[in-house]
Formats: C-alpha cells, sequence, structure tokens
C-alpha cells in the first residue's frame, strides 16, 4: 500500500529527504535506483547505466564525473562517504529546474554537472588527506561525515599529521613495533632476545650409557627354544593344529612347555647422569623460540622533561602501534604517565572510542614529573588478564627515571611465570640505570633531536658515541639487571 515509498525503509534516514524531493525524475524510480547506487558505490563501483533516477538524460553526466573523480575508489567500505556523494548529487540534480528558465536544459545540465565537480575537487583533496591518515586508524564504517569533518578540522588531527610525517622518517621504530607480542611464532629473531640463563643451568652433568634387556619381547632373534609361547612358536608346531590326530600331541607339549619357539630379546639403551663423572660445558645455551605479533602495552613517558623531540618520538609510537594493531587485528593499550598519581589508561581500539583516544593523545602536552612505578604496576596487572596474557610491554621514555624492588621484583615475577617482555626506547643520550633495571632490550633513537621543532634544533647527531656510558666507565655502579645490558 505505500508503494513505491516503501523503497525508504532500506536507506539510511540521511538520504530521505534528497530520495523524497525528487524535482527530477519520477519518485518510483529514484526510490529503487538511490539503494542501488548506494550498494555499488559501497562496493567501490559504479552502478548500470539504467540506474539513472528517471531521467538518463541529466543522470549521465553526473555518473561520468563521479567516474572520474575516482569517488567510487573512496566511497569503498565507506557508508560516511557514500551519503554524501549521494546527497550532493541528488541536490546537484535538483537544481535543473531552477536553471532552466534562463537556461536551456543542455545547458543547466552541464552547468550542474561543473559545479558537481567543482565541489568535489576541494571535498575529494580533503578526504584524501582524511583517508591517509585515518586508514588503519579507526573504523571509517561506524563514523558519520561530520564527525569525519571535525577531526579533518581539529587541531589534533593537523598534530597527527605531523607525526605521521615524523614516523616515515623513523622506518626502524616502525619495524620494531611490528615485532612485538608474543602470540605467533617468528620467522626470524628480532631485537628481544631471550634471557641470558643462570651459569649453573649451563652446565651438563656427566652421563653414562646403561643397556636394559628384555626376554621374550619382540626384538633380535636369537635362537629356538622351547616354551609354552603360542605367538612365538614356529609353522611346524603351528600345522599340527590342524592334524586329526597331531593336535593332541600339540596340547601335551604346550602343557609341558615344550613347544619349539623363537627365542627373541629386546634391549633398551638410554643415557642417565652419572655422578661419577665430571660436569662439562655446555657448547651454547638453549635459545629461546622468537615470538611475535601479539597484544602491545605502551607506556608513555608524558613528564616535562620530555617536550619537544622526545614528545613527537612517543606521539609517533604511540601511532604506529595503532596502526600496526588495528592492520594485524592486535590489542593496544596506552598507558600515559607523569609525576606521582597521573596517570591515564587508553585503549586504542578500532572503534570511535579509540580513534577519538588517539586524537586526545595527540593533543595532549608533555609536561610534570616522572614516576614509572604505577604504569608499570597497572601493566603487569593487565598481562594477568587473558586477554593481554601474550602482550609486550614497551616504554618509550628519556629514562629519568627509578622503581623500588619491589616492583622490579614483581616485573621479573611476570618475566617468569608469563613469558613478558619489556622493550625500552629510548629518546635521549645515554641509558639510566632506571631504565637498564627494567628493560630486557633498549632501542636507541641515536638522531632523537632532529624531529624536534626547526627553531629548537641543535643538530640531528647525538654528541656521544655510545648510549651505554654507564656501563662502559661505571660498571660497578650496574646492578644484576642491568648488567644484561652491558656492551659485549
Amino acid at each position: 500500500m505505500d508503494a513505491p515509498y516503501h523503497g525508504l525503509q532500506p536507506l539510511p534516514r540521511t538520504l530521505w529527504l534528497p530520495t523524497l524531493i525528487t524535482a527530477v525524475g519520477a519518485s518510483a524510480p529514484r526510490l529503487a535506483d538511490v539503494q542501488r547506487w548506494r550498494l555499488a558505490l559501497l562496493e567501490g563501483a559504479l552502478p548500470d547505466d539504467d540506474a539513472h533516477f528517471g531521467d538518463a538524460e541529466a543522470t549521465a553526466p553526473l555518473r561520468s564525473a563521479i567516474g572520474e573523480l575516482g569517488l567510487p575508489r573512496l566511497c569503498r567500505a565507506a557508508p560516511a562517504m557514500v551519503e554524501q556523494v549521494l546527497r550532493t548529487a541528488l541536490w546537484h540534480l535538483d537544481r535543473l529546474i531552477d536553471l532552466q528558465p534562463s537556461l536551456t536544459r543542455g545547458d543547466a545540465i552541464a552547468q550542474t554537472t561543473q559545479d558537481f565537480r567543482d565541489s568535489w575537487q576541494q571535498e575529494k583533496a580533503d578526504w584524501d588527506e582524511l583517508l591517509a591518515l585515518l586508514q588503519g586508524l579507526g573504523d571509517l564504517a561506524s563514523l558519520r561525515w561530520d564527525e569525519l569533518r571535525g577531526h579533518l578540522n581539529s587541531r589534533e588531527f593537523h598534530e597527527a599529521q605531523r607525526i605521521a610525517e615524523r614516523l616515515a622518517q623513523m622506518p626502524a621504530l616502525s619495524a620494531l613495533i611490528r615485532q612485538l607480542g608474543r602470540a605467533e611464532r617468528a620467522a626470524s629473531s628480532h631485537a628481544l632476545p631471550p634471557q641470558p640463563l643462570d651459569s649453573q643451568t649451563q652446565r651438563v652433568l656427566g652421563v653414562k650409557v646403561v643397556e636394559t634387556r628384555l626376554p621374550d619381547a619382540p626384538g633380535e632373534l636369537r635362537g629356538i627354544r622351547l616354551s609354552d609361547r603360542i605367538e612365538g612358536m614356529l609353522g611346524s608346531e603351528a600345522a599340527m593344529l590342524l592334524h586329526p590326530v597331531l593336535h593332541k600331541l600339540w596340547r601335551a607339549r604346550r602343557a609341558e612347555a615344550r613347544l619349539l619357539t623363537y627365542d627373541s630379546e629386546a634391549v633398551l639403551l638410554d643415557l642417565r647422569p652419572d655422578p661419577s663423572r665430571p660436569p662439562k660445558q655446555a657448547l651454547a645455551p638453549p635459545q629461546a623460540q622468537p615470538l611475535e605479533r601479539g597484544p602491545i602495552i605502551l607506556c608513555l613517558d608524558t613528564s616535562g622533561s620530555m617536550r619537544g623531540a622526545p614528545e613527537n618520538i612517543a606521539k609517533a609510537v604511540a601511532l604506529e602501534a595503532m596502526r600496526t594493531a588495528h592492520r594485524e587485528q592486535r590489542g593496544c593499550l596506552v598507558i600515559a604517565f607523569g609525576g606521582p598519581g597521573e596517570i591515564l589508561v587508553r585503549e586504542l581500539s578500532h572503534t570511535r572510542d579509540g580513534l577519538a583516544a588517539l586524537m586526545a593523545l595527540m593533543g595532549q602536552a608533555f609536561d610534570g614529573g616522572t614516576d614509572v612505578q604505577s604504569p608499570i604496576e597497572r601493566a603487569i596487572e593487565c598481562v594477568h588478564e587473558a586477554r593481554w596474557a601474550s602482550a609486550d610491554l614497551v616504554i618509550v621514555s628519556d629514562g629519568e627515571f627509578g622503581c623500588t624492588p619491589a616492583t622490579l621484583d614483581r616485573l621479573d615475577e611476570a618475566r617468569a611465570r608469563l613469558g613478558l617482555r619489556v622493550q625500552g626506547v629510548l629518546v635521549g643520550d645515554r641509558e639510566t640505570l632506571g631504565l637498564m633495571d627494567v628493560a630486557d632490550d633498549i632501542f636507541w633513537v641515536r638522531d632523537w633531536r632532529r624531529h624536534g621543532e626547526a627553531s629548537a634544533r641543535h643538530g640531528n647527531f647525538s654528541p656521544v658515541h655510545s648510549k651505554s656510558l654507564t656501563a662502559q666507565f661505571f660498571p660497578n655502579a650496574l646492578s644484576a639487571r642491568a648488567q644484561r645490558h652491558t656492551p659485549r
């Protein structure tokens, strides 16, 4: 009874008004063709030529313009983009009746097509910028057009663009992010090496060969003997069972255990520790199977000492972590920390909230003191949850912090029980005892100065030849945990 307006039901509410106006064409074909256009654009293609909204002459030039501008490619899996294209196309199509009193129909069609093309030249340029950054950062299908334009005009978006440009200059850092996690076996080893084994566990005790003989067990044949074992008797003995008289003799022999049977014996050889032999050193310690592609827990130092170039690098790590997590369907948790009590936990999920959390982080200014103990304890709590059990912990800092022995003990326990690995990203000139105590491996961004503002740069090199100055010149100052970073 509602025909043809029942065709509104499958359409988004934002397309109802442009579809109902129908200043050009007819209602029935427009209601049907809008849905055909919508489904085709979602697939990244143009619909068939017969989807012309009831006016083939006016729709054909618009259809050609949409294809020439490459809008179907941008519309693929982006409902907000599809709705905006259809709304603007229908609006320009309905303007024909306003232009025709002063223009012929052909000129009016050419004018509306050109107006559509001009408006989308700018829109497409803006969308390309947005798509370049947001692709891999969030679920574009869940965002409306006004939300996307809001991100485009925000200060956080321009900050994210600037950070993305910095990230392009740090390919080694991007490769490090991809190797984090412990969900899958890696094809090759990566930056996080297995923990060195204790010297006592590397010593292998002497062994000796112990021989165990098992009579009557399947093995080497040693001859023929008399027994009652049916499974080992000779064929000549088995033949008596079919004889009408000899089968009685067979029963008598079996009762007396005098059947001719094969004599076999199994010999087992095994290695057992021999206390009488001196222990020997293993040729090489066993290597752990390298793992990667798991969840990421990211601890970002947002203290005042990170302002400037270190802040840009920390945000670049967060940006790449979310891109990698979205692309490979991993989890990503950011723990931003400053002074005591200044801790903020955000999950950079593949949703509208995750994108908003990233944009908030991009716009955040780094200030305050440094307290890394609370975020590390929060990260340890997370890895005890099933969702983050195979996660790696990444700490991005200039290293100006320290942890209490109790926190370090909890971290060691998580390493031993859960296999937790801690990757440090050093944004500074030297390793500090605080960073060396908590990290299994430290990635040094040596040229961190060149990622600051142009007015604040003092060259793009580090004034020191090595990050391990403390280990080289003050080796006795290193704790047992920090000694694993001693240069070899």
